[in-house]
């Protein structure tokens, strides 16, 4: 915090980056000498499982002798994320799987901390939200340009509790009369992951609740069943993912069967409008979207001849990167960059040049999304015809020209479109809730953690507990039409087998939970 006041915004970037690799460096000795290298353990795990590393010999530093280093399950990270067994966090399949009734009378805790938000929500089986809670992260972040993954586990650490505990008042309940908490274990950031999974696996074990591992992404797109109501978004439906870290097509069938159209190849719409917004001087604390819409409206959108990416590629992918390049070496022309780094603008210079840039962005950036969303919606009806509608969530959605520009494709292919309320497009605890709902009534769920093994954990240092994070967890298999994973900017390392549904492959086409939807 002392350095945000102190340090020019130039200079941040380096900052963080001298901060970052002196931690990494420090966590690389401390590692060194208890045994654990950057890439594995030395020697084998307990469970005689293969050697994940050949660092066994001359383990102890300095002292020249070669012996093997034995460590536990704990110390083991593994190339993919385990998930194959349908385990995750618990202590196995739920009542072997079966199905569960939910209802008014069931009571589900959500809590997410996949990224730079700290949120917690109680939502009732049929769909009423009862209490929610939600901690930003936006003023400890702005100053950077961006989400510092140490400060925002630090944040999480810190509000954790006083969110949950805010959730169950706001709820007019208690931990004990719960009927199961749910948990975002993937996609984000580890280090962040951890905290709200350790908090559950907490809960669980002390009050004895199922826990239920949520994915982030299914959490976006099923809160819209919540929102318009069961009835209204019924399997199969196309759905439009637009945020910060995520730009995505996904058809969805039923709770844990989707099929990816198109992903984003290298920046998200919302990383690119923060990016450019922050390239033009604008505010970007809580995200510089918004400040950038509003200037756009001064400018005109045709004045700079940027590009609308991948249109020689057929398919529903997205790429922002070109076209934020673009803004950037019209920045550095027509209103001067210095070395290229983000200025800070005082509202005056310039003002016209820097309307008409960010007007000719946003225009060439609701273009592409425009061409995608169309040619999604042919691909989805060639193989689901019977679509029910197009549910949108994300931070983006709340843009008032991309929401025009949707609302617009959505009457021309005779679609309804929903958008759940702003607050639910973004990160929040009740998206995870009903998610837990509806995955709890299929039978995807977990037993309590082991009472015994937790204890044992408070006794252990947190590094070495072991939670079985997802970082990197596709919702879906990729449509055959979409971009592979073999191409240049697609990173393949430590991708988690695709999310599944209740019948470990190709999933039910419906769920017997009921919400009414909320006015």
């Amino acid at each position: 915090a002392h350095l945000s006041l102190v340090t020019p915004r130039r200079h941040r970037d380096a900052v963080v980056m001298y901060l970052t690799t002196r931690a990494m460096l420090t966590r690389c000795v401390v590692h060194a000498r208890r045994g654990v290298s950057a890439y594995g353990t030395f020697g084998r795990r307990r469970d005689g499982s293969k050697l994940l590393q050949q660092h066994a010999n001359k383990s102890a530093v300095g002292s020249g002798t070669a012996r093997t280093r034995t460590l536990s399950h704990a110390h083991a990270p593994k190339n993919t994320a385990d998930v194959s067994s349908g385990v995750f966090l618990g202590s196995g399949a739920l009542n072997a799987g079966a199905r569960v009734e939910v209802n008014a009378q069931t009571l589900v805790l959500g809590i997410e901390t996949s990224c730079d938000d700290t949120a917690a929500a109680v939502v009732r089986g049929d769909g009423v939200v009862l209490g929610e809670a939600i901690a930003s992260q936006a003023a400890i972040h702005g100053p950077w340009g961006g989400v510092v993954p140490n400060l925002a586990r630090a944040a999480h650490e810190e509000a954790i509790d006083a969110v949950v505990a805010a959730a169950l008042a706001e709820a007019g309940t208690t931990a004990e009369a719960l009927s199961a908490v749910a948990v975002t274990c993937g996609p984000g950031l580890s280090m962040c992951l951890r905290v709200g999974v350790r908090k559950a696996q907490k809960m669980s074990a002390q009050y004895c609740l199922p826990i239920v591992p949520v994915h982030h992404v299914e959490a976006h797109a099923l809160v819209a069943r919540l929102c318009a109501g069961t009835e209204a978004v019924t399997f199969p439906f196309l759905a439009l993912l637009v945020s910060g870290g995520h730009n995505m097509l996904i058809t969805a069938r039923g709770v844990g069967d989707y099929t990816i159209l198109g992903s984003t190849l290298d920046d998200a719409l919302g990383e690119a409008y923060d990016k450019t917004a922050r390239l033009l001087g604008l505010p970007v604390g809580g995200g510089g979207g918004p400040a950038l819409e509003k200037l756009a409206l001064e400018g005109d959108p045709t004045k700079y001849k940027f590009p609308v990416p991948l249109r020689q590629r057929k398919n529903c992918d997205f790429s922002y990167a070109g076209l934020k390049t673009a803004a950037r070496m019209a920045i550095d022309a027509d209103i001067g960059g210095g070395d290229g780094d983000d200025v800070e603008w005082d509202g005056v210079d310039k003002r016209q040049t820097r309307a008409d840039i960010a007007a000719s962005f946003q225009a060439k950036a609701v273009k592409h999304l425009e061409e995608r969303l169309k040619r999604a919606i042919v691909w989805a009806r060639e193989d689901t015809p019977d679509l029910s509608c197009i549910v949108v969530a994300g931070g983006v959605a709340a843009n008032a020209t991309v929401r025009s520009t949707l609302v617009k494709i959505a009457e021309d292919a005779n679609l309804p479109l929903v958008f759940p309320p702003p607050k639910w497009c973004t990160d929040n605890g009740v998206m995870v809730a009903w998610s837990g709902c509806e995955r709890l009534a299929l039978g995807l769920a977990e037993s309590a953690v082991d009472a015994d093994l937790e204890r044992k954990h408070e006794t252990m240092d947190p590094r070495d507990i072991h939670c079985n994070l997802l970082p990197r967890w596709p919702i879906g298999e990729k449509d055959g039409r979409a971009t592979r994973d073999n191409i240049k900017s697609a990173k393949t390392a430590r991708i988690a087998d695709p999310l599944r549904g209740a019948d470990g492959d190709r999933n039910i086409s419906g769920s017997s939970v009921r919400a009414a939807g909320i006015e």
